[in-house]
């Protein structure tokens, strides 16, 4: 019989060799009852020990290599230190602690045990795992070890997290976990392969939908939200709310003109805005930033008024003007025709380039349009104002021939300032139909000042006054009657035209002509031949010379021209002829189409 079967039989069943006692005569001592109790305890918590169980025991000693628990047993078991060492190598067991440890072997005979901490709590592990899994919760996990696909997860044993499991984004970059900790559920587990694999994506997507949920909610047009930049386009920039992305245009990032989005957010910063229009079948969140600051057009009608001179910066240039800066979300317009006080301006890049700080007159300012325009040319001073001081008519000018037109060309006197030849001002003698017969462009050209109009913003220039008036002196050196040398240069059906001098013409009518000069006889009039005329007509003021072949002798045509016949022996011949010294000559009308011909059109 054992002693605890002694101590509990009753003391009729004690015999053997145990003396016997009287019932009145046995006695305990206390302090020897309490070391029975304490040594029948362990007794059975000995006999509660088995091999590949976990026991609770309690921390006695902690060395520097060792950490000693008692089970319960009659030696102590030891365990290594490194067993409880904590990821950053601390140590925070204490004596009279309580842990779990596996029971790796026990022999009771010799009473002695070997333990592990690190089994026991891989043991536990497993089980809260197993539970974890069946109940699809949540579990807490430290991304240590980046292994091809993926990366291994600690969450009490070593589990696997594919990439294509770690985030919402199909191309996030795994290896930013590294140390982390992360928030995961198991979706595949393998007790007896001791196989997990977790995914961060499922837990991240329902955490998404929950705020995606609340944020719809309170989705409002006028609601100030707080989100964080996501990323950027050249468009805008994409702002997450919580839940779900609005897009924040560029033209609602500043009042101020904006090139980029980058030059007033940056991709993962915080910021405030407000909802201009929410589409809740589709979606689409629209969104502005600079919605939540006064609009700077509000009090511009009090900041800018019409003939003040401000400055500001060029911020962009197009075929019909510049625009310019005045204020961050204030701009005007300078039109081209305010560039410049002359108008031969092509594009406004000509005077000015984004950057540049100008200043500008106020033309007009219209707040409810949002539109303030401007005059770059009001700043400076206007040339045509004070062009009477420095010319007057009749005074000889030089400039440039800056343009050719139909009807003339423009010469640039000086800056802002033009002039025009007409036509009919390049040449005394030639018939020029187009200005580039005697000018050519940027050609530095002396010209008289014939008129100015300085109101009209007009001056007119001519050429040909600059040289003699050819037919001034023909008519002044000529008279009726007299009879020339010249050359038919070009033949109509009414007549013929005869140059008389250089840039002087003639016009001989068929009924001023003889009957073997109308025909085709060798004697007939063709261009580039020489004949005698007689001058029966002079009219200065339409530069008209009405010329006759009757009654008037032929050279030869390869004869040299012969002299003028002198005014005596002229009068001689035309009133031998009956017709009287400076009798004005009754010549036939001529065809409507050559009307103008006669003496140079």
């Amino acid at each position: 019989m054992s002693s605890e079967e002694i101590l509990r039989s009753p003391p009729e069943a004690r015999t053997g060799t145990e003396e016997q006692v009287e019932p009145g005569e046995f006695t305990t001592d206390p302090s020897e009852s309490g070391e029975i109790g304490h040594l029948i305890e362990c007794m059975e918590s000995m006999s509660s020990v088995a091999q590949d169980e976990i026991v609770r025991a309690t921390v006695v000693k902690v060395t520097d290599t060792e950490v000693i628990v008692d089970l319960g047993l009659k030696s102590e078991g030891a365990i290594s230190r490194d067993e409880f060492l904590a990821d950053d190598g601390s140590l925070t067991l204490n004596p009279g602690d309580s842990v779990d440890v596996w029971v790796d072997h026990y022999d009771e005979q010799e009473g002695t045990v070997s333990v592990s901490y690190r089994k026991a709590a891989r043991r536990h592990a497993w089980e809260d795992i197993e539970k974890a899994f069946q109940e699809q919760t949540v579990l807490r996990g430290r991304a240590v070890e980046r292994v091809k696909g993926g990366l291994v997860i600690d969450i009490g044993v070593r589990a696997f997290l594919p990439g294509s499991q770690a985030d919402l984004r199909p191309h996030f970059n795994v290896d930013s976990l590294l140390g982390q900790e992360i928030s995961c559920r198991i979706i595949t587990l393998n007790r007896k392969r001791n196989n997990a694999v977790v995914s961060r994506r499922v837990v991240l997507e329902e955490e998404l939908s929950r705020r995606k949920s609340a944020l719809l909610e309170q989705l409002t047009e006028g609601a100030v939200l707080e989100g964080r930049v996501k990323n950027m386009t050249q468009y805008g920039v994409f702002v997450d709310l919580g839940g779900t992305d609005g897009l924040l245009h560029i033209t609602d990032l500043s009042w101020g003109r904006v090139g980029h989005p980058s030059e007033v957010v940056r991709v993962g910063q915080e910021l405030k805005v407000t909802v201009l229009k929410f589409d809740r079948e589709r979606e689409r969140v629209s969104l502005g930033l600079k919605q939540l600051t006064p609009d700077p057009w509000e009090g511009a009608v009090s900041r800018y008024h019409v003939g003040d001179r401000v400055t500001g910066r060029v911020v962009g240039i197009v075929d019909y003007g510049a625009f310019v800066e005045l204020e961050p979300g204030v701009e005007g317009l300078i039109h081209v025709s305010e560039m410049s006080w002359s108008k031969r301006l092509k594009h406004p890049s000509k005077i000015l380039n984004p950057g540049d700080q100008v200043e500008v007159a106020v033309l007009d300012v219209n707040p409810p349009q949002r539109r303030i325009s401007l005059s770059l040319k009001q700043t400076l001073s206007d040339p045509w104002s004070t062009l009477g001081e420095r010319y007057k008519v009749g005074s000889v000018v030089e400039g440039r021939v800056r343009n050719l037109t139909e009807f003339g060309a423009f010469i640039e006197v000086e800056e802002g300032v033009d002039g025009l030849i007409h036509l009919s001002n390049l040449s005394w003698a030639e018939n020029v139909k187009h200005p580039s017969e005697v000018l050519r462009k940027g050609q530095k050209v002396e010209a008289v000042i014939l008129n100015m109009d300085t109101a009209n913003r007009r001056l007119a220039l001519g050429l040909k006054q600059l040289q003699p008036d050819v037919w001034g002196t023909f008519f002044s050196n000529k008279r009726v009657g007299e009879i020339l040398r010249g050359k038919v240069s070009r033949v109509a059906t009414f007549g013929a035209f005869v140059e008389l001098e250089p840039g002087i013409e003639g016009l001989c009518h068929t009924s001023e002509m003889d009957e073997d000069h109308k025909g085709n006889g060798p004697g007939r009039l063709e261009s580039g031949k020489e004949f005698n005329f007689q001058i029966i007509r002079l009219n200065p003021a339409e530069k008209k010379i009405g010329l006759s072949m009757k009654g008037v002798e032929q050279a030869e045509a390869s004869a040299e021209a012969p002299e003028a016949v002198k005014p005596a022996e002229a009068r001689e011949e035309v009133e031998a002829s009956g017709v009287a010294a400076g009798a004005s000559v009754s010549v036939p009308p001529v065809e409507a189409t050559e009307t103008s011909a006669a003496g140079g059109e």
